[in-house]
């Protein structure tokens, strides 16, 4: 019966949604011609379709059919200042009079720079990607370049991109392959890590710490249900890697000038070795960046060090002067830590308020997340570790989203929700009442 009503409740959702979305509907059909899934990314496909985006702007989505849906996605958590930011927007306009992209070496790339050496105290180089994927994968290298080991250390659900020494134990099963392609060789130094579990981590690397370049971790998993780290697992992870000469490798590519100016050194206490962003970095255009101490990022200087003692970087793209005007402009917004501090405070109040909106409808739920990043699981189960989150309801999970968007509130389904500066109380209260109504029809 439970597996009827599911189907039924699907059902009923999905004809409310394809009411309302017919022309996404036919753009989807003709966009699986020529695009596998009909997506440029496959976590952005879901049943019975995505709907197609016209516009956006502030706190607002607006699809091809004319519906609005207010934004806790926000282009994968990246639009910490909504969408189309009248300042960003301004200052990009300026810069594409003067040239989008010059593959030479401008200005505005020192100055970005200088900005996050200034927000982060151990960002004292860095270089700039185009994606927290290559971000990644640049940081790996460079902590092997500078260690002399080989093998690196991540954690169950860690997301990193699809760079495919990081491309492992993503979802449970851990020891299933995360994508067809990924050789033994280039996975057989990628060693796989408990969350939350600093003995566990331990045990793990009992016998190998001399072997080991480098531990990296998300501050607050992405994949794995917007859990943040312990604050005392952290400090435990950085006094391990103290003492066996690992680089600690925090991948703040979704926490980045959200949780904190500073980041996860100013909001937990604990300072990486390298520390990897993107997202709210590039302003709402294509970024990643890796950071950190001059005696670790002078590794990349080819003129101090000659092949094959030089740690590798590039890109067509990298440093594309619009992106770094969007993201100077963003981060001057976001430096004195306000806003920031206001959407912390916001995401506390909308963690405290969803939890108890489901409870009085007698629905067991967790509600995870810090700062301005939260998530749902239907679960009665403590939720500290990515397993409980995978044990978790998903397909409830997957429900509640669904009606959400059928209602005008936008979350990519089973994804964590994000604040921006953008949303209003009236955003935040639809939020509420929408999801009160979700809760009393599970009555």
């Amino acid at each position: 019966m439970l597996n009827l009503k599911w189907k039924l409740e699907e059902k009923e959702t999905f004809e409310g949604y394809a009411s309302k979305t017919p022309k996404s509907k036919a753009l989807h059909e003709r966009a699986k011609k020529v695009l596998p899934a009909g997506v440029s990314y496959s976590i952005r496909y879901f049943e019975p379709y995505p709907f197609y985006t016209a516009k956006a702007k502030g706190s607002k989505l607006y699809d091809v059919d004319g519906n609005q849906y207010i934004d806790f996605w926000l282009g994968h958590t990246a639009l910490i200042l909504g969408h189309s930011p009248s300042a960003v927007v301004k200052a990009v306009k300026k810069q594409i009079e003067k040239g989008t992209h010059y593959g030479t070496a401008h200005e505005l790339e020192i100055a970005l720079a200088e900005q996050v050496a200034k927000m982060i105290p151990t960002a004292e180089m860095i270089r700039f990607t185009n994606s927290g994927t290559e971000a990644n994968m640049y940081a790996v290298r460079l902590a092997r370049a500078y260690t002399g080991r080989n093998k690196i250390a991540k954690f169950e659900s860690g997301w990193h991109g699809g760079y495919d020494a990081l491309h492992v134990a993503v979802k449970p099963p851990y020891d299933m392959p995360e994508s067809a392609g990924l050789t033994p060789g280039a996975l057989q130094d990628t060693l796989i890590l408990p969350f939350n579990n600093l003995e566990g981590v331990k045990e793990k690397l009992e016998g190998i710490e001399k072997k080991t370049a480098a531990i990296i971790i998300e501050p607050v998993l992405g994949v794995g249900g917007a859990i943040p780290a312990e604050k005392e697992f952290l400090k435990g992870i950085r006094e391990f890697c103290d003492e066996n000469g690992i680089l600690l490798i925090v991948d703040e590519v979704i926490t980045g000038f959200r949780l904190a100016p500073g980041g996860v050194q100013q909001y937990f206490g604990v300072k990486p070795d390298i520390t990897v962003l993107g997202k709210i970095l590039g302003g709402g255009f294509p970024i990643g960046a890796f950071c950190g101490p001059a005696e670790i990022m002078e590794k990349v200087d080819h003129l101090r060090y000659q092949r094959p003692q030089f740690s590798f970087h590039g890109g067509t793209f990298t440093a594309n002067p619009i992106t770094m005007t969007a993201g100077l402009t963003t981060l001057k917004i976001l430096e004195d830590g306000r806003l920031i501090n206001r959407l912390n405070r916001l995401g506390d109040k909308i963690r405290e308020e969803l939890k108890e909106i489901f409870e009085a409808s007698g629905v067991g739920v967790q509600v995870t997340g810090t700062g301005s990043l939260f998530d749902v699981h239907f679960t009665k189960e403590e939720v500290k570790e990515p397993g409980a989150t995978f044990r978790a309801d998903r397909k409830k999970l997957a429900e509640y989203h669904l009606r959400l968007i059928e209602n005008g509130v936008f979350f990519l389904p089973t994804h964590n929700g994000a604040l921006s500066t953008a949303h209003t109380k009236t955003d935040i209260q639809k939020l509420f009442s929408e999801t009160e109504k979700f809760a009393k029809s599970l009555k």
